[in-house]
């Protein structure tokens, strides 16, 4: 697949992410946070893996591919939801905003560490400019930033602990799947999950039956496991195996914007000046750090050389 379809497909994966925003928020309302996860996480597994059936992917892991497999469930299921879930009972809105804005920045520096790569100076620009686009955003509806706390503890080391997820997909990608890793790491994250439900929410399971719950609150539980998490993140994975994971990450800054479009259609919250000046550095920054302007530059370079040497030729 072309690097621009990619990219495409990667910016509408972003928009159900920010979505999935308000949509979590409905579900967080009406059920045990940690125990709807659990559940939300396991029918997006189901989704992943019946995607992959029909697509004839589904093979048992290698014996190499288990330590992958359950060190990414983990990291991107459980230790990341966890602590998001703990550091926003205990920070502002401002800094989890801006502490998960550091996503694409990380997940840089562990690409530097782990897999020798070195970003370009355009990329680092493009890195910059989308941070500062996140900071301007979170801080125009918010009013600024709020002390260090054990919450900003909690939501750096859930940022953290995905950054990392994407060390392992991109590893893991040599010899399998990203679409099937991503269809295992959800069934296992969801289970322990649900283990830790019963120990954190020992209420969670009465919560999730409760007959008084409406059906636009389902509705929101079928988007945000089906459609955001098992397919968004199946393919999601996959931009990882072919793009690699700095160049990915970058797009994570869009999510921010659009839940901002869904918190306004869905949430009643209002948009103001100051999210769209954070949109074009958004924006920006994803053009830039992406490596799509250097792509482009390139592809540009190469035309003009074919059309050059064919003009020469005749």
């Amino acid at each position: 697949m072309k690097i621009n379809k990619i990219y495409i497909i990667i910016i509408l994966v972003m928009f159900t992410w920010g979505m999935n925003v308000s949509a979590v928020k409905v579900l967080v309302e009406n059920f045990m946070p940690i125990t709807i996860t659990s559940f939300r996480i396991f029918v997006a597994g189901l989704t992943a893996i019946l995607f992959l059936i029909i697509a004839g992917i589904v093979r048992l892991p290698k014996k190499s591919e288990w330590g992958y497999i359950i060190g990414g469930a983990f990291l991107s299921v459980v230790f990341h939801h966890i602590f998001l879930a703990s550091g926003l009972t205990k920070t502002s809105a401002t800094n989890t905003g801006l502490i998960l804005g550091m996503g694409p920045l990380l997940t840089v520096i562990f690409s530097m560490i782990f897999l020798k790569k070195k970003p370009t100076f355009i990329q680092i620009i493009g890195f910059l400019f989308g941070g500062l686009g996140i900071s301007f955003t979170v801080l125009a509806g918010s009013g600024g930033f709020h002390s260090i706390n054990l919450g900003d503890v909690y939501i750096l080391l859930s940022i953290i602990s995905q950054a990392l997820s994407f060390i392992l997909i991109k590893r893991a990608s040599e010899t399998m799947d990203p679409r099937l890793l991503t269809g295992y790491m959800l069934l296992i994250g969801s289970f322990f999950l649900f283990i830790i439900s019963l120990w954190r929410e020992p209420g969670g399971l009465a919560s999730i039956t409760d007959a008084s719950v409406s059906g636009s609150v389902w509705g929101a539980f079928f988007f945000s496991a089906v459609l955001a998490t098992g397919v968004g993140h199946m393919v999601y994975n996959h931009a990882i195996g072919q793009v690699g994971p700095a160049e990915t990450s970058i797009f994570l800054n869009l999510t921010t914007f659009f839940s901002i479009i869904g918190a306004a259609i869905f949430l009643n919250e209002s948009i103001i000046l100051a999210h769209v000046i954070g949109l074009i550095l958004i924006v920006s920054g994803v053009i830039l750090g992406s490596g799509g302007l250097e792509a482009f530059i390139i592809q540009r370079k190469q035309k003009n050389n074919r059309k050059k040497f064919l003009k020469e030729a005749e």
